[in-house]
């Protein structure tokens, strides 16, 4: 692996786990009261589409990136719906 992959791939694990506080929060208080589901199903969106892209380009640090941060937003979406 090059230094450039590298960087890239550490770059999008470490942003895309800035969404872990916010899971572990409502995974022990099971409370999503406060927070807005368009925002997040817009960024799910987004990180959907950002996923797909790096599949079509072969790009590993985007793809991994991005299926870590889609994978956390819905986690959050699917608590949101069913917490209402």
């Amino acid at each position: 692996m090059d230094i450039a992959t590298f960087i890239g791939l550490a770059a999008a694990v470490l942003s895309s786990l800035a969404m872990t506080p916010q899971v572990i929060k409502i995974y022990r208080t099971r409370q999503t009261g406060d927070l807005s589901l368009p925002a997040f199903l817009s960024l799910a969106t987004g990180l959907f589409l950002w996923l797909v892209y790096g599949v079509m380009i072969g790009a590993m640090p985007v793809i991994v990136g991005n299926a870590v941060g889609f994978s956390l937003v819905m986690y959050v979406v699917v608590m949101k719906l069913k917490q209402g």
